[in-house]
């Protein structure tokens, strides 16, 4: 069974493909549609579902959590501009405001699991306040945690709220899934995880809010061989999660499950 990626731009998405035939993240199909146009029979077939994928960093953070890719899941990092304090933070109003479709994929498939990611604002939590009553209607149960990527050694802060929601008749009596290594949770060892690590080489001095000075690069070298276009790359970066923080999440979510 294949993975199945949803991502509307052009240039994201051939970056998955770029991954997928590296063997970085499962194995699958990219589809550039815009998920409103996506139909819930589209999805038969597909073990994995990730919605607004980007650069694949969900399946590479299920890869370092030691999920495995034959097994069943969905994510989705909704669009965060409608409720990013940098955005117009028009929220629900925006056109970009795309969790109604996201749920009514949820709700016609009735994926087992299901983990996403938003922005750690009033606005974000809001959202996730509604997200959550969406899903319990649907018989799942959720929880969240904000988390810092600098707690995992990412040389910036970047605040995001984790959440996660699963049937209550699912995730019982499967294997909890493990990391292979702790090391690989703070670095990864291959190339989807190595910009975590070398963030830090050749970037300037910021100081954040609890006093502390990182290094913090200014350019982002891009992670797969053959893409032009400095722009697009770091429009790419700025937009996906930080895998080694998700794939902690994905651990303690299992985890803590009864």
């Amino acid at each position: 069974m294949s993975a199945y990626y949803n991502e509307f731009d052009p240039y994201a998405a051939q970056w998955l493909r770029n991954l997928i035939s590296k063997n970085l993240i499962a194995p699958g199909d990219v589809d550039e549609r815009s998920i409103v146009d996506v139909h819930p029979d589209d999805l038969r077939g597909y073990t994995q579902c990730h919605f607004f994928a980007g650069i694949g960093g969900w399946s590479y953070a299920l890869r370092l959590a030691g999920w495995s890719d034959d097994r069943a899941v969905w994510t989705g990092s909704c669009p965060c501009q409608p409720l990013s304090l940098a955005g117009k933070q028009k929220g629900h109003a925006d056109e970009r405001h795309l969790w109604p479709a996201f749920h009514d994929l949820i709700e016609e498939r009735c994926p087992a699991e299901v983990f996403g990611e938003q922005v750690a604002s009033p606005d974000g939590r809001e959202w996730f306040a509604g997200v959550r009553a969406d899903l319990e209607d649907l018989g799942y149960a959720c929880g969240a945690a904000d988390l810092c990527a600098a707690g995992i050694g990412a040389p910036h802060p970047r605040q995001r709220l984790y959440w996660v929601a699963y049937l209550d008749q699912a995730g019982r009596g499967h294997a909890s899934p493990r990391p292979e290594s702790a090391e690989r949770h703070r670095y990864g060892t291959d190339g989807l995880g190595r910009w975590i690590g070398h963030w830090d080489r050749d970037g300037e001095q910021s100081r954040f809010a609890d006093g502390s000075t990182r290094r913090t690069k200014s350019g982002v070298g891009i992670m797969v061989d053959g893409f032009p276009g400095r722009v697009d790359a770091v429009g790419a970066f700025g937009n996906a999660i930080v895998p080694q923080l998700a794939a902690e999440f994905i651990s303690a979510s299992v985890e803590a499950r009864p």
